[in-house]
């Protein structure tokens, strides 16, 4: 089994990375936040710097476009492919955001099936790199899943990840099992599953009905347990105060990093507030700390809340 840690808008970009790489149980490969090429521009300036070679030094590292023109996604998968030698992209055909459907992009694309159906005759007639797709099982209803794996089965699509939810669906309500045991009995190449993988039980669950997976894709279980890999995989993980340890020195790169990036110590506070609503699941008996991080308007308050939480509360 292979595991690979989802693309998290606004999260997980190359400072986020690089500092789970050297901290934590790592996965097989990440996937990078989104990239949105358009006429004006392949890549921004924060995604190249998301994707540049030398800011991911010893990571296994897919980028992920998010687009519903070919033009655009041959565009970006050639650039990426001769500036930084990548060798696979990744389309998103799953996120879920408002704005991004309107757009008829990520899963509001998969309400135009004619549309998707010609992009793909496009990209995989001319691209030159490999290509992945991750999914939700529909827009409006999960009953257009059969129809929609239909038409990825006419494409050489590398690996399919699926994310058994429907567009409205967003991250509420139970994932989708039987829709995406569908997949597992009809797709014949590598699939990968994504969603709500928080546990070492609800993935032996998960295997336990679909061993012949490729892979498992991780995305809110790992940001709420850094050492959920290692559980995954049985590995004998350190003590819990080298856990703690572990984890404050992994918080102080952040705060370092970012610091070092960001123009000020308010856009510090809201970048390290989104690390801690995930990251606070690892620690007992924190739902005041989280009500206090919440609230905070100060970084010195802060680091007040923070250093009290790694000096008084256990990793679990």
């Amino acid at each position: 089994m292979e595991f690979y840690f989802a693309p998290m808008e606004g999260i997980t970009g190359h400072i986020y990375r690089r500092a789970f790489h050297k901290f934590f149980p790592a996965p097989d490969k990440y996937f990078t936040p989104f990239i949105s090429p358009d006429g004006n521009k392949i890549l921004r300036n924060k995604e190249k710097r998301d994707v540049l070679p030398e800011n991911n030094a010893g990571m296994q590292v897919v980028p992920q476009i998010i687009t519903n023109r070919a033009d655009y996604f041959l565009m970006a998968a050639e650039y990426l492919k001769s500036e930084y030698g990548y060798t696979e992209v990744n389309l998103n055909l799953g996120c879920p955001s408002g704005t991004v459907v309107a757009k008829g992009k990520g899963s509001g694309f998969l309400a135009k099936l004619d549309e998707l159906e010609q992009f793909f005759e496009e990209v995989f007639a001319k691209c030159s790199i490999e290509v992945s797709v991750k999914t939700r099982v529909g827009r409006n209803d999960a009953e257009d899943w059969e129809t929609i794996l239909g038409l990825f089965r006419k494409f050489p699509i590398k690996e399919l990840t699926v994310h058994p939810r429907i567009q409205k669906d967003f991250y509420k309500g139970q994932v989708r099992m039987e829709t995406f045991a569908y997949a597992y009995e009809n797709w014949d190449k590598s699939l990968c599953y994504n969603g709500d993988i928080f546990t070492k039980e609800s993935y032996e669950k998960l295997t336990g009905r679909f061993p012949e997976l490729s892979a498992v894709m991780l995305g809110r279980g790992l940001l709420s347990d850094p050492y959920l890999l290692g559980r995954l995989r049985e590995e004998e993980l350190p003590e819990e105060p080298v856990r703690r340890d572990t984890i404050r020195a992994f918080h102080e790169q952040l705060m370092t990093e970012y610091g070092a990036v960001l123009s000020c110590d308010r856009d510090l506070l809201y970048k390290m507030k989104e690390l801690w609503f995930y990251l606070l699941n690892s620690f007992s008996d924190s739902e005041k700390a989280r009500k206090h991080i919440r609230k905070c308007e100060k970084l010195s308050e802060y680091r007040m809340i923070t250093e009290e939480l790694f000096r008084n509360h256990t990793v679990m």
